[in-house]
């Protein structure tokens, strides 16, 4: 008798222990949002500084953990840096989702560091206007923008300033001294480059016609700036009137009393956006993917227009705030860059800018 008590107590501690170690039964889609794949309740996301910084860790992380769970942890720094410590990262990931500009999404993906973006893993993608994706399936594109002509609208009514209709136009006279265009490593640049090449008979497969014509720039022009952090506060402080920069940031500046509105070329201005992507071998994949898929919805896009960025969803407006100083008409001509040439001649061109037209700088200004 004793002996079958012993063996009842035993099965009944096992079957306790066989409780206490089962699963408990979650709703559907709960698991996800309190733990995803692998338990992570962290994402680290890679991207500019200045507004887009601002916008992700102010605006759109908070309300993220505050529905899922998952804190965003944001890195800043210039595009080209976060491809850098991507590779560098490349066999033990720390960054989980890269905002590049477009070349850098396509460098990225050259180089094998991204993994796919598509409809197939982001739903949200059906909803995208085409004219913002840099590189198919490479990465979704978040914060919409054009590089563009931006001039001081007083200061032009005042001296009665002829209005700026072509990229040439950015090299007068009139100007000098009075400019703010970014150095050849910035996006601003590049792009500044290849339009003035359009202008003049050339194209991305040749750039030489605006080499040339950016050496008359540099020569009405005292420096070259590096980043918008430089090149905003010399707008703000009446130190350039004329630029070449992304809209957002020309938004930005408008919001904060300064008379600028942008200027669209009869070439065209090129159409982009910073675009999110995916970090390949990331151990938490499904949650970058559902963060992604996140930013590109059209709650998040609201959020984005509001700081100055075009929404990239198909049907959305830019806010009424931006009309005057950014807002795009139906007749204004927009293109889209061949970003894989790009992201091929960028280092020749580059050097060729370095050793050729940074020399120029300020010697039409005597």
């Amino acid at each position: 008798m004793r002996k079958l008590f012993t063996v009842f107590i035993v099965l009944m501690l096992v079957a306790l222990a066989g409780c206490a170690s089962a699963p408990t039964p979650q709703k559907p889609g709960e698991g996800a949002k309190s733990k995803g794949k692998g338990g992570a309740k962290e994402l680290t996301v890679a991207g500019n500084g200045g507004v887009i910084e601002r916008t992700v860790r102010d605006v759109i992380a908070p309300k993220y953990e505050k529905e899922t769970g998952i804190k965003i942890n944001y890195v800043a720094g210039l595009s080209g840096e976060i491809l850098s410590k991507v590779e560098l990262q490349k066999d033990a990931p720390q960054i989980d989702i890269a905002i590049y500009v477009p070349v850098d999404v396509q460098r990225a993906l050259d180089k094998g560091l991204s993994e796919t973006i598509d409809e197939s893993n982001v739903p949200n993608m059906k909803n995208i206007n085409p004219d913002f994706i840099a590189v198919d399936k490479a990465a979704a594109p978040v914060f919409g923008l054009v590089i563009t002509p931006a001039y001081n609208t007083e200061t032009f009514e005042k001296n009665g300033l002829e209005p700026i209709e072509s990229w040439n136009d950015l090299i007068r006279p009139e100007y000098k001294g009075k400019t703010a265009f970014s150095d050849i490593n910035n996006d601003w640049g590049f792009n500044t480059l290849n339009a003035l090449a359009m202008a003049n008979g050339g194209s991305t497969d040749n750039m030489e016609p605006g080499l040339e014509k950016a050496k008359e720039l540099a020569g009405y022009s005292s420096t070259f700036y590096k980043n918008s952090t430089q090149m905003m506060p010399a707008i703000q402080q009446g130190a350039a009137d004329v630029t070449v920069m992304g809209s957002y940031a020309v938004g930005e500046l408008a919001l904060s009393g300064v008379p600028i509105k942008i200027a669209v070329p009869k070439e065209g201005v090129p159409l982009q956006a910073f675009s999110a992507s995916l970090v390949k071998n990331t151990p938490r994949e499904k949650e970058a993917i559902d963060f992604i898929n996140y930013l590109i919805s059209e709650e998040s896009q609201e959020l984005i227009s509001d700081k100055g960025f075009y929404p990239v969803v198909n049907g959305m407006k830019l806010p009424e705030k931006y009309e005057e100083s950014i807002g795009l008409k139906e007749t204004d001509k927009t293109f889209k860059p061949d970003f894989a040439k790009f992201a091929e001649i960028r280092a020749e061109w580059t050097d060729r800018w370095s050793k050729e037209v940074t020399p120029e700088l300020g010697k039409l200004l005597k």
